[in-house]
């Protein structure tokens, strides 16, 4: 039976949903102001297993991973510029543009890692009446006021008839001591209350109007509301990312029994974070690197480009709960395991049934099943198909032998772990691509070195030769002192 930690209560529980047979989850989803990158990736493919997994017990699973574009700051979004509106403006594009390009961007990299699209994709600007509708109910229970047309949180108040920082651990004199000073803080009762709705300014693009204001939702709401809209006032599993637990979540938790007079939660599940040596990966410390960046090879902390499903098996070789450090030489590793396990995924296909199985490859299902109800132990799946592989290399090489039922079972085994669950693609398209992607690369450096061999010779047609083809088929060239730099 599966166990998952459930992040609220810190220990592992055993899953019973509200209702038989079917699950309600709700994910957040990206803030789509910008290129999805490694830790975007992460929860991503961290609850696309879980999904996976969930369907395959037999749950009927309603999956809803929301898309906030009213585009809100990414730790607090009670002051500050909308990112959206910001790119809108200098860009001179539509708000909405903006949020349309990387929306397709996000879900064209999800396609390419084999992340299955959720039930329902709700945009936080497509629910601003259900916002404006949760707020009033927080003012009518009295635990929100107005302050020069915007909305807070009444932080104090709300605590003292429920638990304020349950989920993360945290007490209100250790979240004072933590709260940055921000513009507009005068508004405030207390520092560490939080915008339900945010007055907007003159030049703030985004903005609804509401009861109080002209202005737009706080970033906390958006996923109270859209997630009892979907699956109910108590639904199963709320997931995202660890650095989401606060304020984020918290404010979630405290905005739903506020509004309603109870949590609306079961099990709360984190994924941990990617780090760089040692420090976790975001926009927020500019140390990230963009998933078409990993496909195309084009970063200066990567030797070559990886594949997609080379990225999806690199996380799914930790654990969820732990972090990843990343390196170029790990995604080396992963990239030469995913080869292993699609050999021997390979060969299997080839066998041929005897009368006898004389190689061990009994229990295989049982041990893989046994590792995913350990709160999704992937690695642990990976390193049993890695002992089975054992055996099918045994009998490809003619030193063993399998009987036609016990192939039978490997294959079906294999296939519903490793295609179904894990979610990696064994086709040839995989190393194929790297190949193609290393290939393309090599061929494109090739020309540009050529091109600026021509220039040191002073062949200025051949070197504007080059440029001119390069540029007209989508290149992007720019020359730097000890070289160049190309993207598509």
């Amino acid at each position: 039976m599966l166990q998952i930690y459930n992040t609220l209560t810190r220990q592992k529980e055993y899953f019973r949903p509200i209702h038989k047979g079917h699950v309600g989850m709700y994910v957040c989803g990206p803030t789509v102001y910008g290129d999805a990158h490694l830790g975007h990736a992460r929860p991503a493919i961290t609850f696309d297993l879980l999904f996976r997994y969930l369907q395959h017990l037999g749950y009927k699973v309603r999956y809803v991973r929301n898309i906030t574009d009213v585009g809100h700051l990414e730790h607090d979004a009670d002051e500050g510029e909308d990112k959206i509106a910001k790119k809108a403006r200098l860009e001179q594009l539509e708000p909405m543009e903006v949020v349309q390009y990387y929306t397709n961007r996000y879900h064209h990299d999800m396609e390419q890692l084999n992340v299955l699209p959720p039930s329902i994709e709700p945009h936080a600007s497509g629910h601003i009446i259900e916002q404006i509708a949760f707020v009033q109910k927080i003012l009518d229970k009295g635990y929100a006021y107005v302050s020069n047309g915007s909305v807070y949180m009444d932080v104090e108040k709300y605590a003292k008839d429920f638990h304020y920082g349950k989920l993360s651990g945290r007490n209100l004199n250790d979240i004072v001591t933590e709260t940055r000073e921000l513009d507009g803080q005068d508004e405030k009762k207390h520092s560490y209350d939080f915008a339900l709705w945010k007055k907007a300014s003159p030049e703030h693009i985004m903005r609804w109007p509401s009861p109080w204001s002209d202005g737009f939702p706080g970033w906390h709401m958006e996923c109270s509301t859209m997630g009892t809209k979907y699956l109910g006032e108590e639904f199963d599993i709320h997931g995202g990312g660890m650095d989401l637990m606060f304020p984020h979540h918290e404010a979630e938790i405290a905005q739903s029994c506020a509004a309603l007079g109870h949590d609306t939660v079961h099990y709360w599940m984190h994924n941990n974070m990617i780090t760089i040596a040692g420090k976790k990966m975001g926009k927020s410390y500019n140390n990230f690197i963009t998933l078409e960046q990993f496909f195309t090879g084009q970063h200066e902390l990567l030797e070559q480009p990886f594949a997609p499903m080379t990225i999806r098996f690199f996380i799914l070789t930790a654990h969820y709960r732990s972090t990843v450090d990343f390196s170029n030489d790990a995604l080396v590793a992963a990239e030469k395991g995913l080869v292993r396990l699609k050999e021997a995924y390979t060969r299997l296909q080839q066998l041929q049934p005897s009368a006898l199985t004389t190689v061990d490859v009994k229990g295989l299902r049982e041990k893989c099943e046994e590792a995913m109800d350990d709160d999704l132990n992937s690695p642990i799946v990976i390193g049993h198909l890695f002992e089975s592989a054992r055996a099918i290399n045994t009998v490809y090489d003619g030193k063993g032998t399998i009987s036609a039922t016990d192939l039978a079972e490997l294959k079906n085994v294999w296939h519903t772990f490793v295609v179904e669950i894990l979610g990696l693609k064994m086709d040839d398209g995989n190393q194929t691509d790297s190949n193609k992607q290393k290939a393309y690369k090599g061929a494109v450096d090739l020309l540009l070195n050529m091109r600026l061999e021509a220039k040191q010779n002073k062949d200025w047609a051949l070197s504007d030769h080059i440029r001119n083809q390069l540029t007209a088929l989508g290149f992007q060239i720019k020359d730097k002192k000890d070289g160049f730099e190309w993207s598509l």
